[in-house]
């Protein structure tokens, strides 16, 4: 088996080929010979995944194109999805070189070339992740085809490879191969060149503008974004929520997601599946942080891990010198200053226990986390200092216990009542409503303070609660906290 060819892209357009080719005035006008590339992998995911096949069509600067391809020994196996769409096998590639051994080759047909790819994010992404593996930087300019599609045929629907190939009559013969599609690529763009070169160059041009936007949204989608701080909310098919987020820089933001090089499969997945982008304007970071905590909580997005809603939580309760364990709470109210560490889950709290434990020598008999008389197990695994056993006093070991629980107990609130948090300026300037570490809302005049006072006090949130506390001390520091007092009370 030959693993690499080199041959003409199709020898009567070659032939025809020159410096006043379509192709070659294309060329001219974006300064770079074109690298027409397309992939097969084993899958979607770049950090896992791994190219199966590379195929290249380079167009050079007299328009004149030649081709590259090889089969690449993923060492990985490859799905049957896969093999059915491609032919793709472990029989096909006995023998293949691996990315490594292909490295070299492919890094000098690409270097100094503009890479074109149909949506090539995906494309580009496993180049990158591969180039990576061996120490190689792979920072090439990107046109995508289907950006260009879209461009070029704005009214029409669908601009995928085989919808492209039909509208315009093109001929793929070796379809779901690399270097069949690259093929396609290079024909799409020889005929836009032949065709439309004043559109297909300004369309080109405008790409450049916005390289890292997905094939899926259009321009104005990112256009649009606020500058400053923000919620934005990402959409896919059918108005799916794929997504929140929030930022000081919004667009700045959103535009990192789109990255191509992605190495989390949350922002694969947001590059692959996002259609629509929304955002709301804040007065600043902690309007957007506490907005977005509340829209998560709300929304549910599907790609959203942290800040879930939490029916209830639990704390621990413990009273020094009263020679009882601590206590798991769970669906209480949270009391600052004398809750320790509202958690999630029971489970949460007696691994917090179990780690106190490891970390500063305790006994777990005395922290509930086993009945009976000693030893305890952790006393048998030479952990526990012997407060079970009369090694040590119970006060010694309870203050070793208070030390521990003072790092995770829930702040006293600092203030004697509610307090206004101010935040923006000009039209978005707020007031953040605050007490006992409850946010209770955003107001822009006294009538909006004292209706927020008035309402029925939402539950205790622990996110909410850490992002006031790192906050707060700032807000303090700077005087942007003004005392505020409950109606039917003095200030």
């Amino acid at each position: 088996m030959t693993a690499v060819r080199c041959e003409a892209l199709d020898s009567q357009r070659h032939s025809a080929a020159g410096v006043n080719s379509p192709l070659a005035a294309l060329v001219g006008a974006l300064g770079a010979p074109l690298a027409c590339v397309d992939l097969e992998t084993t899958g979607g995911h770049t950090g896992y995944d791994r190219i199966t096949e590379v195929g290249v069509v380079r167009i050079n600067a007299d328009g004149a194109s030649e081709e590259w391809s090889s089969l690449i020994d993923p060492q990985r196996w490859i799905p049957a999805q896969i093999t059915a769409l491609t032919g793709i096998d472990a029989a096909l590639l006995e023998g293949a070189p691996t990315f490594r051994e292909v490295c070299a080759a492919l890094s000098a047909r690409l270097e100094g070339h503009i890479l074109v790819a149909h949506n090539a994010r995906f494309d580009l992404g496993f180049l990158k992740q591969a180039f990576q593996r061996e120490g190689v930087r792979f920072q090439p300019a990107v046109l995508c085809s289907v950006k260009l599609s879209r461009a070029l045929f704005q009214g029409s629907r669908g601009h995928g490879l085989d919808a492209l190939m039909e509208r315009l009559g093109l001929i793929c013969a070796d379809r779901h191969r690399a270097l069949g599609d690259a093929r396609g690529v290079a024909q799409f763009l020889a005929r836009m060149a032949e065709t439309r070169p004043d559109e297909l160059l300004a369309a080109c041009r405008a790409q450049a503008r916005l390289a890292s936007l997905p094939a899926h949204l259009p321009a104005e989608a990112i256009e649009a974004l606020p500058e400053g701080p923000g919620v934005y909310l990402i959409y896919g098919e059918g108005d799916l929520l794929l997504y929140i987020g929030k930022s000081v820089h919004v667009r700045r933001r959103v535009l990192e997601h789109f990255r191509s090089d992605h190495r989390a499969a949350r922002e694969m997945r947001l590059a692959q599946q996002a259609r629509r982008i929304e955002s709301i304007e804040t007065a600043g970071e902690l309007a957007a942080l506490l907005l977005e905590s509340r829209l998560i909580k709300e929304r549910r997005p599907v790609l959203n891990r942290r800040l879930r809603r939490t029916r209830s939580l639990c704390t621990l309760a413990w009273t020094f010198g009263a020679g009882q364990p601590p206590e798991v709470v769970c669906g209480g109210a949270v009391v600052p200053g004398e809750s320790y560490g509202a958690f999630r889950t029971a489970r949460d709290a007696r691994q917090a226990l179990q780690r106190f434990a490891a970390e500063r020598g305790l006994c777990d008999i005395r922290l509930g986390l086993q009945s009976g008389p000693g030893p305890c197990f952790g006393h048998q695994l030479e952990r526990c200092r012997g407060a079970c056993v009369g090694a040590e006093s119970p006060v010694q070991h309870d203050l070793r216990l208070a030390e521990a629980l003072q790092a995770i107990r829930i702040a006293r609130w600092p203030y004697a009542g509610p307090i206004g948090l101010a935040e923006g300026s000009d039209a978005h300037a707020v007031q953040h409503v605050i007490d006992q570490w409850i946010y209770l809302g955003a107001a822009r005049d006294p009538q909006d303070v004292e209706e927020l006072l008035r309402q029925t006090r939402p539950a205790f949130d622990l996110d909410t609660y850490r992002i006031l506390l790192r906050f707060m001390h700032d807000a303090h520091r700077a005087r942007a906290v003004q005392r505020l007092s409950r109606p039917g009370r003095r200030p």
